[in-house]
């Protein structure tokens, strides 16, 4: 029910976005909706719709009193203009256009094979607005048994394919990470929290690369990279980390506390990128290299 709700708040947004300012009356709007649902629109409907838009995705569909035209001011500018919101409006998008051609467009369209969780999104999104606690089923990699964690769930956060939720242990005192795709269970305990007004994920992880959060007594350190002139062209398009500072020579520095996921972002990158310092990083990354090049040292014969 849930679902169908979300899709519906999402084809408001597309077909107003659509519209651009001049936007659309409550006749057109009322047209539209009965040939994509088949279903009668009220005055009503349509304005608890608008509300609930306003509340979930933060975009404003207001109405001309002169025109009596509804619209979304700026058009796309006002769905463009904040990454978080436009994550979310990507993500149901895509997923529901997906599920829309999926017949008509077979072989034609090719995605990745994305761990998603995408069944529990809805909920903790629900969870979060709501200010209600969760009790989550996880199944930590590498474990046997799954993992019974009660959490408040402040945010959620993609990283490398996966989605996130970032929750407050209250048990802990403390932030811990879960991939969406490990949960196998969620329930809602009748707990309720709120969420300090001057919380921010994005400072949250400020300082830290990845999903993971540091340990306590960690700092962050200035890393500096030297870059070939091809790869510097990759950062300068999509950045290591937000810290991300280009110098003269080809040179990068960051700001920030140093992970197994940011070593093995660099090794991958192998020798088109050198560290200079400090020495502890660069280090690090000479022994994690030496060690995948012995693997090669010795001729091997093939395993049948």
């Amino acid at each position: 029910m849930v679902s169908e709700l979300i899709d519906k708040y999402l084809w408001l947004i597309r077909i107003f976005s659509g519209a651009g300012e001049r936007g659309l009356s409550l006749p057109e709007v009322t047209q539209r909706w009965e040939r994509q649902f088949g279903t009668p629109y009220s005055r009503r409907t349509f304005n608890n719709h608008r509300e609930a838009v306003a509340s979930t995705f933060g975009i404003d569909i207001e109405c001309n009193r002169s025109t009596r035209r509804y619209f979304i001011r700026y058009g796309d500018e006002a769905v463009d203009g904040d990454a978080s919101k436009n994550w979310l409006i990507d993500t149901f998008t895509v997923d529901s256009l997906l599920a829309l051609g999926k017949e008509r467009l077979s072989g034609r369209v090719a995605v990745e094979n994305i761990p998603s969780g995408a069944k529990y999104l809805t909920p903790i999104l629900q969870a979060m607005d709501e200010g209600r606690e969760l009790e989550i089923r996880y199944l930590r990699y590498g474990a046997e048994t799954e993992d019974i964690r009660r959490i408040e769930p402040y945010a959620v956060k993609e990283s490398e394919k996966r989605w996130y939720v970032v929750g407050f242990r209250p048990d802990e005192r403390r932030f811990r990470t879960y991939a969406l795709d490990r949960i196998r269970s969620l329930r809602e305990t009748g707990g309720a929290f709120r969420v300090p007004q001057n919380f921010d994920v994005e400072a949250l992880f400020a300082h830290s690369f990845g999903i993971y959060l540091p340990d306590e007594g960690e700092e962050p350190q200035i890393i500096l990279l030297h870059a070939t002139e091809r790869e510097a062209r990759y950062l300068r398009d999509l950045p290591l980390h937000a810290s991300q500072e280009e110098l003269p020579g080809g040179r990068f520095r960051y700001y920030l506390i140093p992970n197994d996921n940011f070593y093995m972002e660099l090794c991958k990158r192998g020798d088109r990128i050198e560290v200079l310092s400090p020495p502890s990083v660069r280090s690090r990354v000479k022994e994690e290299l030496q060690r995948a090049s012995a693997i090669y040292e010795n001729e091997t014969t093939d395993i049948q």
